[in-house]
């Protein structure tokens, strides 16, 4: 069994930076260097997308175009987590970011893989941006 826990959301303003971090917790928990791992937003009204993943084996990261650039995931093995880095952070990015996860073992994904296909999830990090 794997926990996630997110965090590092709260308040940003337009143009600022944050960073959100995805740490596997609790006794039972699991190295993330041998999970995928995504991070989804749903921002209210609207469905939950995949913004960034990254998956094992190759290790190979993909963004969706709408935070590419901005966006930039990365494994911190000695913390156990996974990182979202986010620049120059727009109004469009109050929203609830989650942090995903599918494994053990070898996985290929990318931000079109869709929510159902992961099978470990955080309970959410909230990130508003006002001035």
């Amino acid at each position: 069994q794997l926990y996630l826990r997110e965090s590092g959301g709260g308040l940003a303003q337009p143009g600022g930076s944050l960073t959100l971090s995805c740490k596997s917790t609790g006794y039972t928990g699991g190295s993330l260097d041998g999970y995928a791992v995504a991070w989804f937003r749903q921002a209210p009204g609207k469905e939950r997308e995949a913004v960034a993943s990254i998956s094992t084996g190759n290790g190979r990261k993909d963004y969706a175009g709408s935070v590419k650039f901005r966006f930039s995931l990365s494994r911190d093995n000695l913390e156990n987590a996974v990182k979202l880095e986010i620049s120059d952070v727009q109004p469009e990015g109050t929203a609830v970011y989650y942090c995903a996860a599918k494994g053990p073992g070898t996985w290929i994904v990318d931000t079109r893989t869709p929510a159902e296909g992961y099978n470990y999830w955080g309970r959410g990090t909230q990130v508003t941006v006002c001035a």
